[in-house]
């Protein structure tokens, strides 16, 4: 009996055995080995475009461990410079491709709009600046905050680095930039201006300086300066996209190249409805 019962047994689990067997089979091996895309994406450019750059980076990287996203400064023609020099896969630009650029470039893709915020030091009685008006404050036209329905005070004119995309685009914007006669851009910013290296630092200065006056991302505008209206609107996102609000800009990513696999998947993920989300939540203005 001891040896039916043991013979049984044997019975059971083999055919225990085989229907495990059967079940792992369900799913078919098609010989393909599965791997997790890996690889690095290097960002270089505007110091405007790269708190949103790092935060898109960071959400991306949490949802795709094995890719690495490096984001760097430097302005924008720095991002010109890092794709035509090869050392970045992409660059960032807070304002539009120039001419003499656009043989380094081989796509744009718009990932956000921005408004340019003219703030001055919270003390400030202004509340209005007309593009006249701040173009001559640029130029060292207008000196005195007087002459602008302000106090009986100089002016201390704040402005970013040459290089800078938002000193591109406000100076072009504002006409602070002309052509000369051989038709070539030229930056006519007054010489008196302090020049800042970020976004921070003129916020910064302008915050603790009095009399001064700047400009800055309106994505990273905050309540240590006080924007002014320009042509009597304020900026915001709504402004910015209807078009009222005069001072604006794109940010872009450019390319210089085909764009790697990993690339082109952080790509994807920014002109995504999550990554755009990011965007808005960050303070600038979806393009989707």
């Amino acid at each position: 009996m001891k040896k039916i019962v043991s013979i049984t047994l044997v019975i059971i689990l083999a055919l225990g055995l085989l229907v495990g067997c059967g079940a792992a089979e369900e799913t078919p091996d098609t010989g393909e080995e599965v791997t997790e895309v890996t690889g690095t994406v290097v960002i270089a450019g505007s110091t405007s475009v790269q708190p949103l750059s790092e935060e898109l980076a960071a959400a991306f990287m949490d949802l795709n461990a094995g890719i690495t996203i490096e984001v760097q400064g430097g302005g924008s023609g720095q991002g010109i410079k890092a794709i035509a020099e090869k050392i970045a896969d992409i660059g960032a630009l807070s304002r539009n491709v120039k001419d003499e650029e656009k043989a380094s470039v081989s796509d744009t893709i718009v990932i956000a709009k921005d408004g340019v915020a003219v703030v001055v030091n919270p003390a400030s009685t202004v509340e209005n600046l007309t593009i006249d008006q701040i173009k001559q404050i640029y130029t060292g036209e207008i000196t005195n905050w007087k002459e602008v329905g302000g106090e009986d005070a100089p002016i201390v004119v704040v402005s970013r680095e040459e290089g800078s995309g938002t000193r591109g685009a406000f100076t072009e914007i504002t006409k602070v930039m002309s052509k000369n006669e051989a038709g070539e851009e030229v930056d006519n910013t007054t010489k008196d201006a302090l020049v800042q290296g970020s976004t921070g630092a003129v916020m910064q200065t302008v915050a603790t300086t009095p009399h001064t006056i700047g400009y800055v991302s309106l994505g990273s505008l905050s309540d240590t300066v006080k924007a002014v209206n320009v042509e009597g609107v304020g900026p915001s996102n709504e402004t910015v996209l209807s078009g009222e609000y005069k001072i604006s800009r794109p940010f872009n990513y450019v390319t210089g190249g085909e764009l790697s696999e990993v690339a082109q998947l952080f790509i994807d993920f920014i002109m995504s409805e999550e990554g755009q989300a990011i965007v808005e939540e960050n303070g600038f203005i979806p393009v989707i």
